[in-house]
């Protein structure tokens, strides 16, 4: 494993805000690590790079304990904060340079020009840092992120500021950093989560709620699927699809039924030959299933 979390713990006085964690992140793999507002997510990926000491628990990272070997950890490691701290007065490729030069990198200009290659740089690299929009900056911390090459990538609202188009190339970036690299990727865009992440991680108030792939956790925790079946004329009650094996109820509303199932089963089929076998007209059948923010919410809920 890239990186291995056991009974992560971290108090602030009487406060709690990690509370005995564990979870683990693989090679190849983006792990979704979500959770509401004061959830513990922040604390938790500085204690993974180690920014900050937990009380209890340790991190594994490539086989070295962030508090036993920081130095050896860290070296495995890219970060991008949620805040992306950045020297306005330094030009994009003299802060690289400089982030290079820490790291070591062999061949820093080569590997530079890479990056801002990677990260969409090239018009801007020649700017300083404090002249950019926001979403060139976010760029700028993505390309300190990955300037060393590390084997875990932790970014925390990596697509915050982008625009459409921006955004469209930074996902595919993560995407290709996650065929080789183990990348944990915090966001409150649940359909970022959804096109990026192979698994999520979810807590609330300091502790593990969920930990499983995307599909399989919306499968058993999601609310089932509802179909919206649009008819040309409305000839029989909604009464006709209860009847239907997985049917928890269906409305009628002018020309359109509205059908809900429960679980995982695909009712579709047997309301479309129902439709036939009451000579009915479909004009439209849509399904809408369970997705992450439906299993968020109901996992984070309070009650």
């Amino acid at each position: 494993m890239s990186v291995s979390v056991n009974g992560l713990t971290k108090r602030f006085g009487s406060q709690v805000a990690v509370n005995d964690l564990s979870f683990e992140g693989r090679p190849g793999e983006i792990l979704g690590f979500l959770g509401p507002n004061g959830a513990g997510k922040t604390t938790t990926m500085k204690m993974i790079c180690g920014y900050m000491p937990p009380d209890e628990g340790t991190v594994v990272v490539e086989g070295h304990d962030v508090t036993v070997s920081p130095l050896l950890a860290r070296k495995n490691i890219g970060y991008l904060p949620e805040h992306n701290p950045l020297y306005d007065e330094m030009y994009v490729r003299e802060f690289l340079q400089f982030v290079a030069s820490i790291h070591g990198v062999k061949d820093r200009a080569g590997r530079i020009s890479e990056v801002i290659g990677m990260t969409g740089l090239e018009k801007e690299q020649k700017k300083t840092i404090g002249a950019l929009s926001k979403g060139y900056r976010q760029r700028v911390g993505l390309a300190q992120a990955i300037i060393h090459d590390p084997a875990v990538l932790i970014l925390d609202e990596p697509t915050s500021g982008l625009d459409m188009n921006q955004l469209i190339d930074i996902r595919q970036l993560i995407k290709d950093l996650g065929r080789e690299k183990t990348v944990i990727f915090s966001s409150h865009i649940m359909q970022e989560v959804q096109a990026l992440c192979d698994r999520v991680v979810i807590i609330n108030n300091g502790g593990l709620v969920a930990n499983e792939p995307i599909d399989r956790l919306t499968a058993k925790m999601g609310q089932g699927q509802t179909i919206y079946l649009e008819v040309e004329s409305a000839s029989i009650p909604a009464s006709a699809f209860d009847s239907l094996s997985g049917v928890n109820h269906a409305v009628r509303e002018g020309n359109t039924y509205i059908i809900t199932a429960s679980g995982n089963h695909d009712v579709r089929k047997a309301v479309f030959n129902c439709c036939v076998t009451h000579g009915i007209v479909i004009l439209e059948m849509k399904i809408d299933r369970a997705n992450v923010e439906d299993v968020f919410r109901k996992l984070t809920k309070t009650v």
